[in-house]
């Protein structure tokens, strides 16, 4: 039996269809048994010609995820560096399909 995708996993999927290189920045911490964003916050990076991409991916709280993003010490610094910003969202229509919402807060 197929295990179902992680939000993760269909997020690199949906960066990747739109030409971006993508990579995991969040790591498994197997001593304090945390995963760590890199700058708190992102999951994946992802780069495509004249942009860089910081993405922060949930299957629940958007608005919980972006409230974070903007009270990171960090987030200023992020942007100050042009790199964009956005949180990707994910869960099942009615159709039980997965959708995604992507919110753009660079």
């Amino acid at each position: 039996m197929a295990s179902s995708k992680t939000p993760t996993q269909r997020s690199l999927e949906y960066l990747r269809e739109q030409g971006y290189f993508c990579a995991i920045v969040e790591k498994w911490n197997p001593w304090s048994k945390i995963r760590q964003d890199l700058w708190g916050w992102c999951d994946i990076l992802a780069i495509r010609k004249n942009e860089v991409l910081a993405v922060q991916v949930t299957s629940t709280g958007v608005a919980e995820r972006i409230k974070k993003i903007q009270e990171s010490p960090t987030i200023a610094l992020v942007r100050d560096a042009g790199i964009r910003v956005a949180v990707h969202g994910w869960r099942k229509n009615a159709k039980g399909r997965y959708v995604i919402r992507v919110e753009d807060i660079s």
